[in-house]
């Protein structure tokens, strides 16, 4: 099968990625290699990609619809998978024209695309914080979405619409999946699991906004890229949530981590962030009743990974900017 994968330098697309080759499928990945956070994660995990048989890069951006046709034309695509996306709640409230550009231009550019060439299948990568507030947990996919916290939530809600509605008009089969807090070795360095394994490791303060009492669903992108791959499967329209159906208090979280580095964390509490919600839980019933797919990493198993990963590339990790006023200025940009 041949397969168009955006982001292809993010987390979770290098994954999906990686996956899709040792499964023999042939990828042409995308990506425009843009400075939200450091490109060193990036270009690792490009390089790890790069050798492989089957897969071909191009460095590109999905808002540039004309550079998007040249590359889907000269290809015979059985799925579009668009996981690129400008990601982040804080950092939105920052440049909310990037996130819309990004999340929901691009994701019109590929299905205009996925369209005209006939492309059948198409899947896009959404997220939890389109549950905002909602205080029903855990969380359903037939859970109330009208309300986002952040202008990414709301650009990713955008997003599903024109999904739903050119399924609608030209029966496009296409599969919504809602991440909930994705992390693993080499994750992005804005998300709370990277900061941790970082800060303590390097005897660093590490922020906590609010009290620390927030609880978050933790999914392991292994068990996320499979869940990305199982949406492959024809459904017509579904919309999945894929996260562990097990929330951690975020003090918990340090716990474990502080335990397995084995220093002590320097904590410095911040104000609530008002982009932020105080706990996330995904029901995970209709991924494993339609998908058949469930979460089998544990966090305790999934966060040993990371620290290894982290010791094992010590030497660059260390100096990868986790500050999150750094976000904020990358965003502004």
């Amino acid at each position: 099968m041949n397969y168009l994968v955006t982001g292809v330098c993010g987390f979770i697309a290098s994954k999906v990625t990686e996956m899709l080759l040792d499964q023999e499928n042939r990828v042409v990945g995308v990506d425009n290699i843009n400075d939200a956070y450091d490109v060193r994660l990036k270009q690792w995990r490009l390089k790890r990609l790069a050798n492989c048989r089957n897969f071909e890069f191009h460095q590109a951006d999905i808002c540039d619809r004309l550079l998007m046709e040249s590359i889907v034309k000269s290809h015979e695509f059985d799925a579009v998978i668009n996981l690129a996306a400008r990601a982040g709640v804080r950092q939105s409230l920052e440049n909310p024209w990037i996130y819309l550009e990004t999340n929901c231009t691009g994701t019109l550019n590929l299905l205009e695309l996925a369209r005209i060439r006939g492309i059948r299948k198409f899947v896009l990568a959404s997220t939890s914080s389109l549950y905002g507030a909602h205080k029903v947990m855990p969380y359903s996919e037939d859970g109330d979405t009208s309300h986002p916290l952040s202008p990414y939530a709301a650009s990713k809600k955008a997003a599903e619409a024109l999904c739903y509605s050119y399924h609608r008009l030209y029966r496009l089969d296409i599969s919504v999946l809602r991440y909930f807090t994705v992390y693993g070795p080499a994750c992005r360095p804005d998300m709370s699991i990277f900061r941790f394994v970082q800060r303590i490791s390097e005897s660093r303060p590490v922020a906590i906004f609010g009290d620390g009492q927030q609880s978050r669903d933790f999914t392991y992108v292994d068990d996320i890229a499979r869940g990305t791959i199982a949406a492959l499967r024809p459904v017509g329209y579904g919309t999945f949530n894929l996260g562990s159906d097990r929330p951690y208090i975020l003090m918990d979280v340090v716990k474990i981590v502080e335990e397995m580095v084995g220093k002590s964390a320097h904590i410095q509490y911040r104000p609530v962030h008002p982009g932020d919600v105080p706990a996330t839980w995904a029901d995970i019933r209709r991924a494993n009743d339609v998908l058949a797919w469930a979460p089998t990493v544990s966090l305790e198993e999934g966060l040993s990974r990371v620290v290894e990963w982290y010791k094992q590339n010590q030497s660059w990790a260390r100096e990868i900017n986790t500050d999150e006023q750094s976000f904020f200025e990358a965003a502004a940009r």
